[in-house]
């Protein structure tokens, strides 16, 4: 169906229910999803035009038993709360630290600024992500 939407595509199809629809706007970041790399809002992409990219969830990022150190550092830091935003903001973080791998906490905060926590989380992602960029992860 051309219509389909990469987010209901992953989880009604994929079956893979870690990317959330949330605020219904487009701008909560939920539902981020890398493609070929690049953290995107799977709400905003039709699934027919991502075919043959290379598309990562949250859970490929625990896949194979091997956990990123984003999840553990999610965790470390208390950055999940309620947990609905958390998927999207773990795959926001991988991301980010992917293209700024040295970053600053100013620099974490505006990269990570797409993704809204309605529970108040931000403290905790930004230390989880600052952590890791210092160590390099």
């Amino acid at each position: 169906e051309p219509r389909v939407t990469l987010l209901d595509a992953i989880r009604n199809d994929c079956h893979l229910t870690g990317c959330k629809e949330v605020c219904t706007t487009k701008n909560c970041g939920a539902c981020t999803v890398m493609i070929n790399g690049k953290a995107v809002y799977a709400c905003t992409r039709l699934a027919i035009a991502e075919q043959g990219k290379k598309i990562t969830t949250v859970e490929a990022l625990s896949a194979g038993g091997k956990v990123d150190p984003v999840i553990n550092c999610f965790i470390k830091h208390d950055a999940t709360q309620c947990g609905y935003c958390t998927p999207g903001f773990v795959v926001a973080t991988r991301a980010f630290l992917n293209d700024h791998p040295q970053a600053t906490l100013e620099e974490i905060q505006k990269g990570l600024g797409g993704n809204l926590c309605r529970c108040g989380t931000y403290d905790g992602v930004a230390k989880c992500a600052l952590e890791l960029a210092k160590g390099g992860a």
